[in-house]
């Protein structure tokens, strides 16, 4: 066996418990903040509100239904904060695996402890999640900071694919448990609250036990910029993120995606952690009905991560997620076609007429043909 199999070997070997950290802690996001916890943790605020619907914390009066958003919104705005440092820190880490254990195990931990919120604890449930959410965006943080290390240009958009369907199976499998323990609760002899409170326990407890595959095989490699002597990596990854913040402004592209990505992400995970407690609240919709709805959720998107990565293998990332620029058109005729589209960013090609004579002579068909816009794909 020569030298490059024994390294093509142990780089599978890496991948595959690359894949597996999303595999873990996908189950956090899936059964706890999008199912489980919003309806869950509303009833407990509920139960300590006044006769006035509304609870005081810290002088504040907070109605109980706006419990839950405001603690996804108060995570939200941490990990604003917190995540370009520990990006930065990330890069100068000497390990990257310990620093993916302690963002792991903190929000694993947190998640377990929700077991704990029962009654009138709405305080503890709204700490223990935004610790855990804070958690759990770091350790994604430092977790795609390896990929860079265990796959080329060419391979990242498949790998990252990979890694992105194996997280939705997770969440998925753990989900159907949740689904079997919360809908039989009346055959395990459990009432709905703790059924909710195991299968939060259940959720932590599989984000911990499953990051020890990623943990072990990870490997820690020197870090890409080096400590200066005189700092340590945190007093170091301050001074980049000052420095990248100071010269951002001179890449005008560059702001504009990440404020595009900061909106369209943030909406995404908004209607994500709300949908559970909009549709138990406003919808009235059965707990049992909300978990069959997402389980179904991430059965398409295991196979849609498949997919669409196999696409950005092929064609890449940026026209993989660009929208097309030249929708469908009208029928037309050989006597009334439509312009051509204005030009667009495609190899400063343009886009193609609507319609063309032949088309007008097989019922009118509109040509399929389009170009793209110039965008920037992000990252999954």
């Amino acid at each position: 066996m020569t030298a490059s199999t024994v390294d093509e070997q142990s780089l599978r070997r890496e991948r595959r418990g690359w894949y597996f950290y999303d595999w873990a802690a996908s189950t956090f996001s899936t059964s706890v903040v999008t199912v489980f916890l919003g309806p869950y943790l509303t009833d407990v605020t509920e139960n300590a509100a006044g006769a006035d619907g509304f609870v005081e914390v810290l002088g504040f009066s907070v109605r109980a239904s706006a419990w839950f958003p405001a603690m996804i919104t108060l995570s939200v705005f941490l990990q604003l904060l917190v995540l370009p440092v520990v990006g930065a820190l990330a890069d100068r880490a000497p390990s990257k695996r310990r620093l993916l254990a302690l963002f792991a195990y903190a929000g694993a931990g947190a998640t377990m402890l929700m077991y704990l919120v029962e009654g009138d604890r709405f305080l503890l449930g709204g700490f223990l999640l935004v610790v855990a959410n804070v958690a759990f965006g770091a350790s994604i943080v430092v977790y795609n900071a390896f990929l860079p290390e265990i796959a080329g240009p060419d391979d990242r958009d498949a790998v990252s694919a990979r890694g992105w369907a194996l997280g939705y199976a997770g969440g998925a499998i753990l989900l159907v448990l949740n689904l079997v323990l919360y809908t039989l609760r009346d055959s395990f002899g459990v009432s709905e609250g703790m059924a909710v409170r195991i299968s939060l326990l259940s959720a932590g407890l599989w984000w911990a036990l499953f990051a020890l595959i990623p943990l072990r095989r990870l490997v820690d490699r020197p870090p890409v910029h080096l400590v200066p002597a005189d700092g340590g990596a945190l007093g170091a990854g301050f001074r980049q993120l000052a420095g990248t913040v100071r010269d951002l402004f001179g890449y005008r592209q560059t702001v504009l995606f990440l404020v595009a990505y900061l909106l369209y992400n943030d909406g995404i995970q908004a209607a994500i952690a709300f949908s559970a407690t909009y549709g138990t609240e406003e919808l009235d919709l059965d707990q049992d009905v909300l978990i069959l709805a997402i389980l179904l959720v991430q059965v398409v998107a295991f196979g849609g991560a498949l997919a669409l990565g196999r696409v950005a293998q092929r064609a890449g990332a940026k026209r993989t997620v660009t929208p097309r620029c030249c929708p469908p058109a009208p029928r037309c005729s050989s006597t009334s076609w439509p312009r051509p589209s204005a030009s667009c960013s495609a190899g400063r090609r343009r886009c193609p007429a609507r319609c063309s004579p032949s088309s007008s002579r097989s019922g009118g068909r509109p040509s399929t043909s389009a170009c793209t816009r110039s965008a920037t794909g992000p990252r999954p």
